[in-house]
């Protein structure tokens, strides 16, 4: 007759020990004897809280050989960049440029605007006729990517920025992301050609991707810049408009 919670089944441990928050399976579970141990390292346990907390697809079974890694991926995955979306006015930003009238925030659609499909973003940031740059510096350790997962895993790091023009005007817009060592060396680097909208244009809002794979080990930072300015040169803030930007680290979910 069974005595204990550790006489129970291999299987039947798994499914009782997949529904505890991962923090108390490996702060504390995983402490309490060999066999707990042993269990909370299964690749099965991980991957049924992947199937209980909506991160699993069938067509993952063949890619990944460590659930575990993956179901902690897929649980902190966030967005990096704090205010991404000006509703705490410039706060968590550093402004690099700041010409012409300086940057501003309005709401959205703004003059000679439109919308977003996106009904969480109401606002967004708006450069001059001037240069204006603004900035973010994450720092990894401190988001919870401890320096082995991203030296020996080396998930995917993927980066989104939103931007228009107005109807009326022309402008110009800008992206930089570097990938960081410890000592400020730049490992990697995304910085497209600027994008330059011609005046009377449809003013719609167009986003750019990219996704960091197989980088070199070391990444500690991730440093984030956008901006630019109107092409016209009128005072006021006719320049590119950017919003909604968003850094984040693993697997799509």
């Amino acid at each position: 007759a069974m005595t204990s919670i550790g006489d129970l089944p291999e299987d039947v441990l798994v499914e009782l020990l997949s529904l505890l928050p991962a923090r108390e399976l490996l702060r504390t579970c995983r402490l309490v004897c060999s066999q707990w141990r042993y269990v909370v390292d299964l690749n099965t346990l991980w991957k049924r809280k992947c199937q209980r907390d909506g991160f699993y697809r069938q067509s993952y079974d063949r890619s990944i050989s460590d659930w575990k890694i993956f179901y902690m991926l897929c649980y902190m995955k966030k967005n990096l960049l704090k205010n991404p979306r000006a509703e705490e006015n410039f706060q968590h930003w550093t402004i690099d440029a700041n010409e012409g009238d300086k940057w501003k925030i309005e709401d959205l659609p703004g003059a000679h605007g439109s919308h977003m499909s996106d009904p969480r973003v109401h606002k967004y940031f708006v450069t001059s006729f001037g240069p204006c740059f603004k900035s973010q510096l994450i720092t990894l350790d401190k988001e919870g990517y401890w320096n082995q997962l991203m030296d020996e895993i080396r998930p995917e790091i993927t980066v989104k920025d939103w931007y228009a023009a107005r109807f009326d005007c022309g402008c110009r817009y800008e992206l930089t992301v570097r990938l960081l060592s410890k000592d400020w060396i730049c490992l990697e680097e995304f910085h497209p050609e600027p994008v330059v909208i011609e005046q009377w244009s449809d003013a719609k809002w167009r986003e750019i991707s990219h996704t960091f794979q197989n980088y070199p080990a070391g990444v500690r930072y991730i440093w984030f810049q956008h901006g630019g300015q109107d092409t016209q040169y009128w005072a006021g803030w006719y320049g590119v408009r950017v919003t909604n930007s968003s850094i984040t680290i693993g697997p799509p979910t």
